[in-house]
């Protein structure tokens, strides 16, 4: 079993559940707003056709709030943005079911959207301070735990639409709940006693130059694997409504499903790309989330349409970190720089995924929609050659 070094501060332990915990939070107010879609179109009356607007302006917003955040980093720290921003997202998804008009609705899903890209920014700033700090990749159980919270949030929203509890109860319920409990996780983050520099020396190492042209075939795959990923997020729990005609409860199981997957692919991916490879596991994760959407887009009734998504999640979780290993090993020098450029087209892909399934869905059907993130998806294959670790020089003759 990997140890800490003897080195590193006795409290970065507790850092580092600190900040598991934080990811978890908020993948759990992630996942309540996302699997409540429908309810949220209904309560204030939002067409089809502007949906895809108003989810698109989070992601942008989130980029925003991202860029805003780095600034405050250098002036209060990781650790203190984070701290605001936390409990402000919460307060932010109340705001959400509150409202019964489109101009509070806009409101509310805008400061969601730039507080949880300042909490996205600040979250991942201090878990790469972290890891800096313990010498070894730790990122990893990070986005796991946001799956678990994901986990968590669907299947709250699932019980939340059994019981008729309604937007209000539903979301101002959890804020009080999440809120409380972020602020308390605050007062365990890690800070300048344990980290030192290491936030500030993770920043200026993602801040060097690096070029463009080797990283574009992973940043493609990562805007493909996202823009597959915001259509499940945005738009799973609307297609099994709204296309199978399920139960809103029921529904909500095609989100949850979907990030049961992910956990479960995440727990296991590394097992996998050290047996088979890496271009085998992102090949095959490729093709199985092809599959999981040309599934959805034939599913006969909601039941097979939870299975469909579930089967997506395991194909997405392999592509993800594989496109940071990759990049990792491209510039071993700088790899925080390639991680930071890549991390990019997470918001790339958000900004297309949402708008293009949407459309799609308004023009025609979700059946249909589904099919334009199942051939961009599949776009990965002749992409997956560059996921290859170097090959190792040959010894020099004698």
């Amino acid at each position: 079993m990997s140890v800490v070094s003897p080195t590193v501060p006795p409290g970065l332990r507790v850092g580092r559940a600190a900040l598991a915990v934080s990811f978890l939070l908020q993948g759990t107010t992630f996942a309540l707003l996302v699997t409540c879609i429908p309810e949220i179109q209904d309560r204030y009356g939002l067409s089809d056709g502007l949906l895809p607007v108003f989810l698109a302006a989070v992601p942008i917003l989130a980029g925003v709030g991202s860029i805003l955040s780095e600034q405050l980093v250098k002036r209060i720290g990781a650790r203190t943005v984070l701290r605001i921003v936390q409990p402000a997202v919460c307060l932010s998804l109340a705001g959400t079911g509150l409202g019964d008009s489109l101009w509070q609705l806009a409101l509310a899903l805008g400061a969601f959207g730039l507080l949880v890209g300042a909490l996205d920014a600040s979250m991942n700033m201090l878990g790469v301070g972290l890891q800096h700090r313990y010498g070894r990749s730790i990122m990893i159980g990070f986005h796991a735990a946001f799956s678990l919270g994901g986990i968590l949030g669907a299947a709250v929203a699932g019980l939340g639409s059994h019981d008729d509890l309604g937007l209000p109860v539903l979301f101002g319920t959890a804020a009080a709940v999440i809120a409380p409990l972020a602020v308390l996780t605050g007062t365990f983050f890690a800070g300048p006693a344990e980290l030192g520099d290491a936030v500030r020396e993770a920043a200026a190492a993602a801040a060097r130059s690096i070029p463009w042209r080797p990283l574009l075939p992973l940043c493609l795959a990562m805007a493909f694997a996202y823009i597959a990923d915001a259509s499940v997020s945005n738009y799973s729990v609307k297609y099994l409504t709204d296309g199978l005609g399920s139960r809103a409860d029921l529904a909500k199981l095609s989100y949850l499903g979907y990030m049961v997957a992910m956990l479960l692919g995440r727990a296991l991916g590394d097992r996998a790309v050290q047996r088979f490879g890496a271009v085998p596991v992102v090949r095959g994760g490729a093709a199985l989330a092809a599959l999981g959407f040309g599934l959805a887009a034939v599913a006969p009734g909601p039941w097979a349409g939870i299975a469909s998504f579930t089967v997506l999640g395991f194909g997405i979780c392999a592509i993800i970190p594989q496109v940071f290993a990759a990049g990792g090993r491209l510039f071993p020098a700088d790899s925080d720089a390639a991680v930071a450029r890549l991390n990019l087209f997470n918001y790339v892909g958000f900004l297309i995924g949402s708008p293009l399934v949407g459309a799609i869905a308004d023009a025609s059907s979700y059946r249909w929609a589904l099919l334009a993130p199942m051939l961009l998806v599949l776009a990965v294959l002749p992409l997956a050659e560059r996921f290859a670790p170097a090959p190792v020089p040959a010894p020099a003759a004698a």
